[in-house]
């Protein structure tokens, strides 16, 4: 598994399916090549100061860490847009709702972005 750093590959996974949860949204993206499973993780500035965002975004990874490689599809890209309710929510619980948000990710079509002609 690899991380995504850059910012294209973060827009081209928000074009994609989604799904939320109270403590995160996951949005994902089949790619066209052979590459690993690749994951990134954002956390936005209304979601606290520096330190509160940095706690949300390590206990993002330590989900991944912790979810078996299985249940994410091959040569695809995964982003955790973390939310505040991230910090106060049982791990336990958080790691259930990543499983089902990567279930309902695999029934989900992929969302094309609409853009105009011109």
């Amino acid at each position: 598994m690899d991380r995504l750093r850059q910012r294209a590959d973060f827009l081209a996974v928000a074009n994609g399916a989604r799904a939320n949860s109270a403590a995160f949204v996951l949005q994902g993206r089949c790619r066209d090549d052979d590459g690993p499973i690749r994951i990134g993780f954002t956390v936005t500035k209304k979601n606290g100061t520096a330190t509160e965002r940095n706690r949300i975004r390590r206990r993002l990874r330590e989900l991944v860490k912790r979810l078996d490689v299985i249940s994410m599809r091959p040569h695809s890209d995964y982003v955790l847009v973390g939310r505040r309710a991230a910090l106060t929510c049982d791990f336990a619980t958080m790691l259930d709702d990543l499983r089902s948000a990567l279930h309902r990710l695999e029934r989900q079509p992929s969302r094309t972005a609409s853009r105009h002609p011109n």
